[in-house]
């Protein structure tokens, strides 16, 4: 039993480490035989334990490490790890759509750039598909009011995704105002670009870019301007 100012921690199934929870996933074994995510750590059966990364979700599945595990058979549809990544994405949708709910979330070039010169915002966020002078031109307003080195940017949901959250057609640019809803929202995106072995652009206003950003980068249409 760990003591109580000790975290809780489990082994994962492909590196044979022990980590703490928050570094790794539950899988259970449904009645169906079928491997399932636990997320939430709530559903009933003996958890499974993989570090939450989609490399090593995808080695336990070609390996067939779950059955291993689980001490007989299991259901193993291919694709396991993609599915598991999409349930970040929408995790890290949902904490993005309850931050905009919660008034933590503003969205229109102007209002972005007003909310950068006024309140305490902690993060852009920019469609995929945002068109670079879009882009370019808030960063220079965060350079303008000496924000830009401090600034998460978040280019990790499609515009279809941010009219999702927003509740209304073309969404192009936002701001992340501090609060806890904010925080909640970049820890989901922290833990989505970790499976995805990504890092959190901190900074990245001043010349790094992300993942997303140079994968924008190869798309030669389908941009948004607002």
């Amino acid at each position: 039993m760990p003591r109580r100012d000790q975290e809780t921690e489990r082994t994962c199934i492909v590196t044979r480490a022990a980590s703490p929870l928050d570094a790794l996933i539950r899988f259970v074994v449904a009645p169906d035989g079928a491997v399932v995510p636990d997320f939430r750590r709530r559903l009933p059966g003996r958890g499974i334990w993989v570090t939450a990364r989609a490399d090593h979700v995808a080695t336990a599945e070609r390996r067939r490490l779950f059955a291993r595990a689980h001490g007989g058979p299991v259901k193993q549809d291919a694709g396991l790890a993609d599915r598991v990544e999409r349930g970040f994405a929408e995790a890290a949708l949902s904490a993005l759509s309850f931050a905009r709910k919660a008034g933590l979330v503003v969205s229109g070039f102007a209002k972005v750039e007003a909310a950068i010169a006024r309140d305490h915002v902690i993060g852009l966020i920019h469609a995929v598909e945002a068109a670079p002078d879009g882009v370019a031109k808030i960063t220079a307003c965060a350079r303008r009011h000496g924000r830009a080195s401090e600034l998460v940017t978040i280019r990790d949901f499609s515009g279809a995704e941010l009219d999702l959250a927003f509740g209304r057609a073309n969404v192009v640019h936002a701001a992340l105002l501090a609060g806890t809803a904010g925080d909640n929202l970049l820890a989901r995106i922290d833990a989505w670009r970790a499976f995805r072995c990504d890092e959190r652009d901190v900074g990245g206003l001043d010349g790094s870019s992300t993942a997303q950003e140079l994968n924008t980068g190869l798309m030669s249409s389908g941009q948004r301007n607002e």
